[in-house]
């Protein structure tokens, strides 16, 4: 009997805490820069490492990448490794869904969340769409990330409200490397 009850939490622990998807995070923002300078540091993945890692608080960004060389298309695949407070990281593979040049980038990450030594890793996919709309100065640029599976995570996460509360503060860290993005599209404009 211990060993089907085991198994029936094992199977539950393994259903995703999301019902529906949800939008997590959701940032607007005008560059001055062309929405091709936007999309070519988009599609140069390992451009992510700057404004997405370097560029980021120490404690919570994007640490390492393995991707091809050259802009990536529908169907590139990149792993990554990143970090999320002193202690949780997370091992991340994601495929390149969208690309299309300059308006649209799109990838699904399915991405795995290992805190403190012994507790359960979390599963989550997550949408990241970067939409960019040419405007006469520059271009504006919308980023949204839609998490469509979450299994392992506490059962917090399952009331919207808690969410919500969650993903504010997690999107002032987002917010940081997404302004990164649009500051150094102009950075490489104003040099060329």
């Amino acid at each position: 009997m211990a060993s089907t009850n085991r198994r029936v939490s094992l199977e539950a622990a393994d259903k995703s805490l999301i019902r529906k998807p949800f939008q997590a995070v959701r940032f607007e923002g005008s560059s001055k820069a062309p929405a091709e300078a936007v999309y070519e540091l988009l599609a140069d993945l390992r451009s992510h490492l700057e404004w997405a890692g370097a560029k980021q608080l120490e404690t919570t960004r994007l640490l390492t990448m393995e991707a091809p060389a050259g802009p990536a298309t529908v169907g590139t695949e990149f792993v990554t490794t990143g970090s999320d407070g002193k202690v949780a990281r997370f091992a991340d593979r994601s495929v390149v869904t969208e690309a299309t040049r300059p308006a649209v980038f799109e990838f699904v990450t399915q991405s795995s969340r290992q805190g403190k030594p012994g507790s359960r890793p979390w599963h989550v996919t997550l949408v990241h769409r970067y939409e960019i709309d040419s405007e006469p100065n520059g271009c504006r640029v919308t980023y949204t990330e839609e998490i469509t599976r979450m299994s392992g995570a506490p059962r917090a996460f399952a009331m919207p409200g808690i969410r919500r509360l969650i993903y504010r503060i997690s999107a002032r860290y987002m917010r940081r490397g997404f302004d990164a993005l649009i500051a150094m599209a102009e950075e490489q404009t104003a040099v060329q």
